[in-house]
């Protein structure tokens, strides 16, 4: 006889660690298993400079939010212990994100953060205290296929963050459980107010937490003072139009700030690291059709190594707000090529493209990888193409 974590134990005989970030999701997580008898602890991590971020809303893992996880697990009547990472994650997130950002990229640092910091430390952390499962209040589902669990979206797409969690291996899904895959946020909230939680209509995190009000080149050039070299702005054509202060003030598909005015709509198509150089052109340039990418995590059935030479059929999922599309993986030379059966605009390398097996609410999640380059969603001619060249060769 299984419990609800699908384990062979009475609930009472088995430890659940809740990763608990202070907010409305987590704070549930921890009410649920506590309600079904299950003995919990609470773990909070200490992630930055929780002073920074005491008065600041939609934050998590630092200042008011440690305070508010330490008074849920007050009320609930669970042992909860505040971990300082700060150190570990400076090292694993925020310098890995500023990194990417310097070379041109559009990091995530959240997939970072679950695949080192959260999935990797607090997931032997829990282990070392005893703990038969780490549970989360993230929004999917796992359930087990075959030999591992397998990882779905949740039934509240809205609230769906499978695109985060793609790194996860097969090992800690085994060993992680999320309560919260089928219900509704406006459930969650309905069960905080059940519990007595006085965080029940807490505003969710926004943005990334380590990145106050969203001004990330200001934290890049506090971290890597030298990050911000100026450089030329330059058409696709060829055309040098401008200067600018830093290709980390830029992001691909931009078209406000760019500063530069022709008369023409123009948007940023490409970063150019090496040269210090922000390639700008028409919309249809932010078409993309093919993408190449590094560092993929498989935890579909089988194994990379299986995928057919005429391609897998799968959904991809090239940002976290867009919906799954139709599309096509095959490898070649080793490495993973996505085909985007109708093509997606303004996709940048260091973002993620997450592989489903289909694009409803019960689509498995089959892993995915780091967009490393793209191929334009059309052929060009060859006078386009030498035109790009020139535009991005070296000084």
């Amino acid at each position: 006889m299984l419990n609800s974590l699908d384990l062979p134990k009475r609930p009472e005989d088995t430890r659940v660690v809740v990763a608990m970030s202070g907010g409305v999701d987590s704070s549930v997580v921890a009410g649920l298993m506590k309600r079904e008898g299950y003995d919990v602890i609470g773990v909070t991590l200490q992630l930055y400079d929780h002073g920074e971020a005491v008065h600041r809303a939609g934050a998590c893992c630092a200042g008011q939010d440690i305070q508010d996880a330490r008074r849920v697990a007050e009320r609930l009547g669970i042992p909860h212990y505040v971990l300082d990472y700060e150190d570990r994650f400076r090292e694993a997130v925020i310098e890995r994100f500023a990194e990417s950002y310097i070379a041109g990229e559009t990091p995530i640092p959240c997939v970072a953060c679950n695949q080192t910091v959260k999935f990797s430390d607090l997931l032997e952390t829990a282990r070392t205290l005893g703990a038969d499962v780490l549970a989360t209040g993230h929004y999917v589902r796992s359930q087990t296929e075959g030999n591992h669990r397998a990882l779905y979206r949740p039934v509240d797409l809205d609230r769906d963050q499978s695109y985060f969690l793609f790194a996860t291996t097969p090992d800690q899904l085994d060993f992680l459980r999320f309560p919260l895959g089928g219900m509704t946020k406006a459930e969650t909230r309905e069960l905080a107010r059940e519990f007595g939680l006085a965080i029940a209509d807490k505003q969710d995190s926004q943005d990334i937490c380590f990145v106050p009000q969203g001004k990330y080149a200001d934290l890049i050039e506090r971290l890597k003072p030298n990050a911000a070299e100026p450089g030329e702005i330059v058409h696709l054509d060829g055309r040098v139009l401008g200067q600018h202060q830093g290709i980390i003030h830029y992001t691909i598909g931009q078209r406000r700030g760019i500063g530069i005015a022709t008369g023409e709509p123009l948007y940023v198509v490409r970063l150019d690291a090496e040269n210090r150089r922000v390639i700008v052109g028409p919309r249809e340039a932010l078409g993309t059709r093919e993408i190449i990418l590094r560092d993929v995590n498989w935890i579909g059935p089988g194994t990379l190594d299986e995928v057919p030479e005429t391609g897998l059929e799968i959904h991809a999922k090239v940002r976290s707000t867009r919906p799954p599309k139709p599309a096509i993986l095959r490898m070649r030379d080793g490495a993973a090529v996505v085909d985007l059966v109708d093509g997606e605009t303004g996709v940048a390398p260091g973002q993620a493209c997450v592989f489903f097996d289909s694009d409803g609410d019960a689509a498995r999640v089959l892993g995915g990888g780091w967009i490393d380059r793209t191929t334009a969603a059309a052929p060009q001619t060859e006078t386009e193409t030498q035109q790009q060249e020139k535009a991005v060769a070296p000084i």
